[in-house]
């Protein structure tokens, strides 16, 4: 960091200190003011004061000139301990955006009267996403991971009124404490053989090794570690239980901004810190390194996923299995271990989690007026609420893959991805299960929509009154996902030109 001054290294974490302020001035403003004010009141100025230090964050990032020193290289300060170029900060815009929906979302909920509180955990665990993303060190990675899943623990256990919710916490609980613990053996045999944290240093101490015993198992555990945070089979234990019994907001605000920073610090790790320390993955011709064991978790996902989001019942459940599921998708972004690969393994996960929040604002909606998220508490709800009933079948259809929305050209780019790397075409064999499973996708997410728009509500069933925010909210989602699928270089081209940029480090 030399020739970098102090007040330069405040400018580059000064949208962190924004988001970090805001969480320390909502918690105040609701304790200190309006303690007394009316819940919806209180909802309302927290998450305004909120949503202007995300706005503030958004600014920032996208007024910062070119990382310093060098127009297209990114800065590394403190042995990689914050990282900053374009690619990063278009990372962390995503963030922060997701942040926004997740507390317009959560404006109309009553499950909770420490609404300060709840607001607060939401923006630290921002702040631990934006950290994590913006790390090129295997301790800042450890920590920024444990400030996010900390703060996720106790989102999930918000709802004191309902006994599934702290159920739901403490599986989450003790399955992440067993992630971090393989996180942390893993990241130190690394740290054991190349002797260094940075993922620069690493990777010119590992590209010409041997793949050993020591090194394979350093892998293993390390994509265990991150197995449990993209809840990838067969480290998914948690998600269901998690997303059926956490608030509704704060599950998907889980299924949302976490999994953005936990896949691109994966594909980070793994491209640059392993890089040469891949393997093969093709199909009969498996070669010790991380792209066999992350192809096989692939594999597991999306079989898994897919099969059993069949049998569920409950839509939130639904939606967990259809997580693990596309996590299996977008590790073949990952799997082309390329620029290509990069930029749609990105592409697919904003997208998903601007679509997976979108369903969830559904999903929050009809459980609050219904009091249940099972799949039939929807039935007639397309005459009941016809613009929600709208909404819910853009998100379904992008879900499951349907030109021409976001999730069609995701998973089109995916596989391109996937089929292009190499010369051999070796993960010809991942992609042509990849399409199967996501036919097998189409049957469940239909069936949600057959729910909505065939079969008929009950008959003492009321109209669902819908507040306007919430309907400017799930329209914005469902727009942007539908734009995004007919005009996916508006966000796909900022991210090839940021890989590339990034690329001439």
């Amino acid at each position: 960091m030399s020739g970098i001054s102090y007040s330069e290294i405040l400018k580059l974490v000064a949208p962190e200190m924004l988001v970090s302020l805001a969480a320390l001035a909502v918690l105040a403003i609701d304790l200190l003011v309006m303690r007394e004010a009316p819940q919806r009141y209180r909802f309302w100025t927290g998450a305004a004061f909120a949503g202007l230090g995300c706005g503030l964050a958004i600014a920032w990032l996208l007024a910062m000139n070119p990382p310093p020193h060098s127009m297209s290289a990114g800065l590394s300060l403190l042995q990689g301990t914050y990282a900053d170029d374009v690619l990063v900060r278009l990372v962390k815009v995503a963030l922060l955006v997701m942040t926004l929906f997740t507390l317009a979302i959560s404006m109309e909920s009553n499950f909770t009267d420490h609404i300060g509180e709840y607001l607060a955990l939401i923006l630290l665990a921002t702040v631990g996403m934006m950290f994590l993303v913006s790390s090129e060190n295997l301790l800042m990675v450890f920590i920024s991971l444990e400030l996010t899943s900390l703060s996720l623990y106790i989102l999930t256990a918000f709802n004191k009124r309902n006994v599934e919710s702290a159920e739901a916490a403490l599986k989450y609980f003790l399955f992440g404490g067993m992630s971090a613990a393989f996180t942390l053996f893993g990241l130190s045999l690394v740290y054991g053989l190349a002797g260094s944290i940075q993922f620069s240093e690493i990777y010119s101490k590992l590209h010409a090794a041997k793949i050993d015993t020591l090194l394979l198992a350093a892998i293993v555990m390390t994509v265990i570690g991150f197995g449990f945070k993209i809840a990838a089979v067969p480290f998914h234990l948690w998600a269901p239980d998690a997303y059926q019994g956490a608030p509704t907001p704060s599950a998907a605000f889980i299924a949302s901004g976490s999994k953005v920073a936990s896949f691109f610090i994966f594909a980070k790790l793994m491209m640059q810190a392993f890089a040469g320390a891949e393997g093969n993955g093709a199909w009969r011709h498996f070669t010790p390194g991380w792209l066999p064991v992350v192809a096989t978790v692939a594999a597991c996902s999306m079989l898994l996923g897919n099969l059993a989001a069949i049998v569920q019942g409950n839509v939130k459940r639904l939606l967990a299995y259809s997580a693990i599921a596309h996590a299996g998708y977008a590790l073949l972004g990952l799997l082309s271990n390329s620029q290509q690969g990069m930029s749609s393994l990105i592409y697919y996960i904003v997208t998903y989690g601007l679509t997976v929040l979108g369903a969830f604002g559904v999903v929050a909606i009809v459980e609050e007026r219904t009091g249940d998220a099972s799949i039939s508490s929807f039935a007639g709800l397309g005459r009941r609420q016809p613009l929600l009933g709208l909404c819910m079948m853009v998100f379904m259809l992008s879900l499951a893959g349907i030109p021409p929305l976001a999730g069609f050209f995701g998973k089109f780019y995916l596989f391109t991805a996937a089929i292009g790397a190499g010369k051999d075409m070796g993960m010809l064999w991942l992609v042509i299960f990849a399409i199967a499973m996501s036919a097998v996708s189409l049957y469940y997410y239909l069936q949600v929509l057959k729910q909505i728009y065939v079969v008929p509500a009950v008959e003492d069933s009321r109209p669902i009154v819908v507040p306007v925010s919430s309907r400017i909210i799930l329209s914005l989602l469902a727009l942007v996902v539908v734009v995004l699928g007919c005009a996916p270089e508006l966000l796909l081209g900022r991210l090839i030109t940021a890989i590339k940029l990034a690329s001439h480090q």
